[in-house]
């Protein structure tokens, strides 16, 4: 790549932090722009040497990978990265990154954030007052609270620690689920999500998407919470039988849930929004200009490492470094 700047494709909206920091650097095109994005890719697709994903909402499939023969790195913005196929660019000596750290604090301050909106109604309580009922009776005693409640985390990994951390603090007991034993974790670990579900009242979810995990929250693990079982969803939409989850709460074999993520998202389904005895956030989990910059920032630096010739910052799993062509 000496003495030329190499052609990076840029799938999603043109950020700052993206634009500036890459096309000083790079030959940026910008695929979203394209009007006839079929014409577009035909005419740059061999020259195109990795791609920089904006949002988790752009879906990256074998597909469209296939149609740029000579890619080597995809950089991709947030932790999950169930929009990528990572299994076939792995196979095809494709490097797929994400942006995982610098967002931990903030999912998992989010998450705290959600739990108690949860458990102590504070969406409702502050609607209630704006519709100035408070003047004519103070709002109900509610029948949650983290006092008395133990909290199992399905998945711990670097957010779900941190989650643990701050549970930690407010002095609740944690458990956990995940495949397998965490080191250096001495929180209970439970093999099977059905048995740690029966054990305690709130779930707090926060695993990867993808084909492993849909539906890993079901209608038997929601049975097993009980109805004083609380769910948190901070994961993807995926994971948490949707219908189930709905059915469960119109019947009360649960007890609430507070949701940030949707199975098509944007979309919630009407029966959750009218459901006042659930609290839903709109997918905010990172969502401050400082976190998403720092993501943005990533994204960049792992093109830059890459156009620089030195080993990625933060591959995933699946797309080993060196790649294997």
């Amino acid at each position: 790549m000496a003495g030329e700047k190499p052609d990076v494709l840029l799938v999603g909206q043109r950020k700052p932090v993206l634009v500036n920091g890459l096309e000083p650097k790079v030959n940026l095109h910008d695929y979203l722009g394209a009007k006839d994005k079929d014409a577009f890719v035909a005419a740059v697709a061999d020259k195109i040497r990795a791609i920089a994903i904006a949002y988790t909402a752009n879906k990256v499939d074998a597909a469209f990978l296939r149609k740029f023969p000579n890619l080597e790195q995809i950089s991709s913005f947030g932790v999950g990265y169930d929009h990528i196929d990572a299994k076939w660019a792995g196979e095809h000596g494709i490097v797929v990154t994400n942006t995982p750290e610098v967002l931990n604090e903030e999912v998992a301050d989010t998450a705290l954030g959600l739990l108690l909106c949860t458990v102590r109604e504070f969406p409702q309580a502050e609607r209630y007052v704006r519709a100035g009922k408070w003047a004519n009776a103070q709002y109900p005693l509610t029948k949650a609270t983290l006092r008395n409640r133990t909290v199992g985390i399905v998945g711990m990994g670097r957010i779900g620690k941190a989650i643990a951390k701050r549970l930690d603090a407010f002095g609740v007991p944690v458990f956990y689920h995940s495949r397998n034993p965490q080191s250096g974790v001495d929180y209970k670990y439970y093999p099977k999500l059905l048995d740690m579900a029966r054990d305690v009242d709130t779930l707090m979810v926060i695993v990867p998407g993808g084909a492993a995990t849909q539906n890993l929250i079901n209608a038997d693990v929601l049975k097993a919470l009980g109805p004083q079982g609380i769910v948190i969803n901070m994961a993807r939409g995926s994971v948490i039988d949707e219908p189930a989850l709905i059915q469960a709460l119109k019947d009360r074999t649960i007890y609430s849930a507070g949701l940030d993520v949707f199975v098509k998202e944007p979309v919630v389904p009407t029966e959750l929004m009218e459901m006042d005895h659930v609290v839903l956030f709109p997918h905010l989990g990172s969502s401050t200009e400082v976190t998403r910059a720092a993501m943005d920032q990533l994204v960049v630096d792992n093109i830059l490492a890459w156009a620089a010739g030195k080993p990625p910052l933060t591959p995933v799993p699946e797309t080993p470094y060196p790649p294997k062509r």
